[in-house]
């Protein structure tokens, strides 16, 4: 069986993948609890992949509930290499539009009810966020959009916000004075965290709406949202299989090795519950 190299993150109104062949679901324990749902295993585009749903199906965990570690750690426990995260965003931005792609570089992360590090509890490591995304996977997906046809925006700031409300008047200025470019509630620390377990990751941003600044357009609510992911998560899959289909051509990147130069903490010190709790990652530099 081939390995499971690639992870898929569903967001808002994203709950199953109806073309993965041969599909199974499989219930993946972790040292942190559950991940959001069962994870569908499969095969798309000729490779196998994993797909979960960020807010389990039906969306029952809002972005503060989602357990993300668990997440990211349930996908490094398959094998996975690489993950694409798909979210729903809103727009800082006049030239961002509804139904435009971003696939932002950098993030400011302004959450404050989440596990951010698997890192704790006896063993100590400073991953480098300077680039928190895989510049090679995200050249790939710029280029694959472009061929079809989707308006896409390489590079710009997501700012993540807690929620689960969306933001005020004075929140969605500020954030524009500050000259971020879309806001979401779920991206940032699932980018930190998959720096931490040494995996390419892929930001696909599907932009909704406006949030509430935009004096033409009336303030973000659910409805609009909805409306217009239907129309983004067919995008989104037509994306990811050109991605796949071109996988192997994609540049080489350095993020199997974030932990490298980050773990603080003397081997002999870590004790044989944490290294087995981590073993995943642990194993190339400890073993």
């Amino acid at each position: 069986m081939k390995p499971i190299e690639t992870g898929i993150i569903g967001g808002s109104g994203f709950y199953q993948m109806d073309e993965v062949r041969d599909p199974r679901f499989v219930t993946v324990d972790t040292p942190y609890g559950p991940p959001s749902d069962q994870i569908l295993t499969g095969e798309f585009r000729g490779r196998n992949v994993a797909f979960l749903a960020r807010h389990g199906k039906g969306h029952r965990l809002n972005p503060s509930e989602v357990n993300y570690r668990a997440n990211i750690f349930a996908m490094k426990s398959l094998g996975v290499e690489r993950v694409f995260s798909v979210t729903a965003v809103g727009s800082l931005k006049r030239n961002i539009a509804p139904s435009n792609l971003v696939i932002p570089d950098q993030y400011v992360d302004l959450t404050f009810k989440r596990e951010k590090t698997f890192f704790e509890n006896g063993i100590v490591a400073h991953v480098s966020m300077a680039d928190p995304t895989c510049p090679a996977l995200s050249r790939t997906a710029a280029q694959c959009a472009r061929e079809l046809e989707l308006t896409v925006h390489e590079g710009g700031i997501y700012v993540n916000m807690e929620g689960p409300q969306f933001s005020s008047r004075a929140e969605s200025e500020t954030y524009r004075k500050m000259n971020f470019d879309i806001i979401g509630m779920t991206q940032a620390v699932e980018a930190k965290l998959a720096k931490e377990l040494e995996l390419c990751f892929l930001p696909m941003a599907f932009v909704t709406d406006y949030d509430c600044w935009h004096e033409e357009e009336g303030p973000v609510n659910a409805d609009m949202v909805v409306r217009i992911l239907q129309k983004n998560i067919a995008n989104s899959v037509k994306l990811m299989a050109a991605i796949l289909d071109k996988i192997d051509q994609a540049e080489a990147c350095n993020c199997a090795n974030s932990l490298k130069f980050a773990l603080m903490t003397d081997a002999k010190n870590i004790s044989p519950g944490v290294r087995e709790r981590l073993h995943p990652v642990l194993k190339n530099y400890l073993d």
